[in-house]
């Protein structure tokens, strides 16, 4: 039987690379995408290719929207594994951040993820063992400057781990995120050259990370080998915040 996973923000950086990764370990996938169809359509296309034998299907879904839950909850089925790999940042002072700015950040990355978690718990718990794997920050962790609201939903995305994770836990649900830190995805691309090698010179390793490093992980994480971990919060940034 066919093992399906959700991928909210598949066609993102990293959401891709994790689809791509989760696809080669013999997943069936539901793609979901909100403004970019053509990326998403283009990764189906490429999936199926690679992998005739696996199941892979576009869903389309506006989080932003107080409904983005509940019309995505009704495309899928079967659902064994849901990875949120949502990317919408916010580079904004505080002082410059509108009521809408924060309730879109707020239903993007935790309210309309939680709800359709919620949804598809009855799929979830049908399955002995089962996968929630969030794409946190490393901003969820320490805070950053410039990026206060997008810190704060972040910090809530780990804050729901380690409280659900021990909800889901009696399920057989396993809950886990990954915190990374500087990733080159189309989200970074907005600083300078300089701006960004003042970054490097403060992470240990001396470089950036990719979005494959960060499907490796969540590849291993939903994988079997990780079944006796629960509510953790992953770093992957390279020594940058230990």
């Amino acid at each position: 039987m066919k093992r399906y996973a959700v991928v909210l923000g598949s066609s993102g950086g990293i959401g891709e690379a994790v689809s791509r990764q989760l696809a080669a370990d013999g997943w069936s996938l539901y793609l979901h995408y909100n403004r970019n169809e053509s990326r998403a359509l283009e990764l189906k296309r490429a999936l199926l290719e690679k992998h005739p034998d696996g199941d892979f299907q576009i869903i389309h879904s506006d989080f932003t929207k107080l409904d983005g839950a509940q019309k995505l909850a009704e495309q899928v089925g079967h659902v064994q594994a849901v990875v949120v790999a949502l990317g919408q940042s916010m580079l904004k002072l505080l002082t410059d951040t509108n009521s809408s700015d924060m309730d879109a950040l707020w239903r993007v990355h935790m309210q309309n993820p939680a709800l359709f978690i919620s949804l598809v718990s009855p799929q979830l718990r049908s399955h002995p063992v089962s996968y929630i794997l969030f794409i946190g920050s490393i901003w969820g962790n320490t805070g950053a400057a410039g990026e206060v609201m997008y810190s704060a939903v972040k910090g809530a995305q780990h804050a729901f781990v380690k409280a659900y994770a021990k909800e889901a836990a009696y399920t057989g649900t396993r809950v886990n995120a990954i915190a990374p830190g500087w990733i080159e995805t189309e989200m970074n691309e907005e600083l300078s050259i300089d701006d960004k090698q003042l970054v490097i010179d403060q992470i240990p390793l001396q470089s950036t990370g990719h979005p494959e490093q960060v499907a490796d992980l969540a590849s291993f994480l939903v994988s079997g080998k990780a079944d006796y971990m629960t509510g953790e919060i992953l770093k992957l940034n390279g020594g940058w915040y230990i």
